[in-house]
């Protein structure tokens, strides 16, 4: 089956990607693990960061707030075009039925985020991400020349002779070969390669794993970001639910396990700090008392407020028996994004011909070190789109010709039970805890990086019918094997 572009992954990158890609003729192919709206763009809670109304905002300050959140370690031309190009494509959604909260004046109701000096954060409540998904995947489902293909894994890809990618996915259970003549990769973040994550199932690093065997660069693997405000209540989940920025910038307090304020003892900003400040900061103020007890308060803004603002948090914390218009909400930071990744330029090409990466999975330099709150979402849009119009400018110029020849096949293997699949999974989750939680434990970096490329060089070598399983289990152990690496 041969199609002009095939797209890796339904997040909002990739569905931005395709709507634009559906001007054109082009065939295009959306395949996604699960559902779209089991996606990380889905579970967004806090909401688009960009310069909509320039009364006391600007450009140049929304360009500022990202640099220094980002330890100034960001590439200033993505950054640049984030900020200036941001806007019109939230506009663009916006016209497309995403609606955002508003004032009773009809104005659009913007929040302050960490590391933010001005109100520029628009959002729907503290779902914003399912507003936008669910708003623009029926846009995307009704294009006549694009294909999404829900319950689909993609676990291997491969270079053609004579131009092109064969990409081999799990289709259901039933293995297929789709062969393109570009690939763009938009399968989100890693998360699952921690024992404790904000991020759903479906973020095992697939997209880099793939693009690595591909041959193409990778950059700044280590920079990976923990927020400071996942509920903690007790559970052991793998993914912890996250407490939005926006609590904090709607007045949350930070408290340690005495009920005291403390971060002004590290940042002048106090509860409005980056989050890579707070996460460290909570880290070394659970060494100075003693316990890893944490706590957000909210309680002084009211129920009425509270209940309207945040009705997800409200309804998912009284789940766990905290009401937050009443009780203290248990934090404590967890794994949540990654700016490293696949190294791409302004137009999301990667340094493999034909071969693309936007969202999570790329690394497009605009988030530095440190990722300012809510400067995911445009991000997506942004270089989303810039991917899809650099294809079709380029597949002007593609002559496109029968392949020469058929994609050779890929080879897995079950590699033992579904039991000793999920024993493997859980040893590198808990190795990546162990290793490198907010900081690096340097003394068990060189055994534990020694021990996940071992891990991985074993996948590589197998040979049999793939699962979905194991190809996620090759995909952790590859992300977790470059970070650690890296850290040494």
């Amino acid at each position: 089956m041969h199609y002009n572009v095939v797209i890796v992954g339904s997040g909002l990158a990739g569905l931005y990607a395709a709507l634009h890609l559906a001007e054109s003729n082009m065939r295009v192919l959306l395949l996604s693990k699960q559902a779209p709206k089991d996606s990380s763009s889905a579970m967004a809670q806090g909401g688009v960061a960009a310069v909509l109304e320039c009364d006391d905002d600007s450009f140049a300050l929304h360009r500022d707030d990202t640099l220094a959140a980002g330890n100034y370690k960001n590439d200033i031309d993505a950054v640049e075009t984030l900020v200036h190009e941001g806007p019109e494509d939230v506009r663009r959604v916006m016209s497309l039925g995403v609606q955002f909260d508003r004032t009773p004046e009809g104005e659009l109701a913007m929040t302050i985020e960490g590391g933010h000096s001005r109100r520029r954060v628009v959002h729907r409540a503290d779902r914003t991400g399912r507003e936008m998904m669910d708003k623009l995947l029926p846009h995307v489902r009704e294009q006549a020349n694009v294909t999404l293909l829900e319950d689909t894994t993609a676990y291997a890809a491969e270079k053609i002779d004579s131009g092109g990618f064969a990409v081999h996915a799990l289709v259901g259970e039933q293995s297929q070969c789709f062969t393109c003549d570009f690939l763009l990769l938009a399968t989100g973040g890693i998360g699952q390669v921690y024992r404790h994550t904000t991020n759903p199932a479906v973020c095992t690093g697939d997209g880099i794993r793939l693009a690595y065997e591909l041959g193409a660069a990778l950059r700044n693997m280590r920079y990976v970001q923990f927020h400071p405000t996942a509920f903690a209540g007790g559970d052991d989940a793998v993914s912890r639910f996250l407490i939005t920025e926006a609590v904090r910038g709607e007045g949350g307090l930070l408290l340690n396990a005495n009920h005291e304020r403390f971060m002004h003892h590290y940042d002048p900003r106090e509860e409005l700090s980056p989050r890579d400040v707070v996460s460290k900061a909570i880290i070394l103020e659970s060494q100075r008392v003693g316990s890893t007890a944490f706590y957000l308060d909210i309680r002084h803004r009211g129920e009425a407020f509270l209940r309207r603002r945040f009705p997800g948090i409200y309804r998912t914390c009284l789940r766990h028996g905290v009401d937050i218009t009443k009780d203290l909400i248990p934090i404590f930071p967890c794994q949540h994004y990654h700016m490293g990744g696949v190294e791409v330029d302004l137009h999301s090409r990667t340094s493999v011909p034909g071969l693309y990466a936007a969202g999570e999975c790329a690394h497009t330099g605009l988030h530095g070190g440190n990722r300012l709150a809510s400067n995911s979402l445009p991000e997506a849009l942004v270089f989303g789109r810039r991917a899809a119009q650099d294809i079709m400018l380029n597949a002007k110029c593609l002559v496109l010709n029968e392949l020469d020849g058929e994609p050779s096949a890929q080879h897995w293997a079950i590699g033992g039970s579904q039991l000793s699949i999920k024993h493997l999974a859980l040893s590198i989750k808990q190795v990546m805890q162990d290793t490198f939680f907010v900081f690096p434990n340097k003394a068990k970096l060189p055994a534990a990086a020694a021990q996940m490329r071992e891990i991985y060089a074993e996948l590589a070598d197998e040979s049999g019918m793939p699962t979905r399983e194991l190809a996620e289990l090759r995909s952790l152990a590859c992300v977790a094997m470059l970070i650690l690496e890296e850290l040494l």
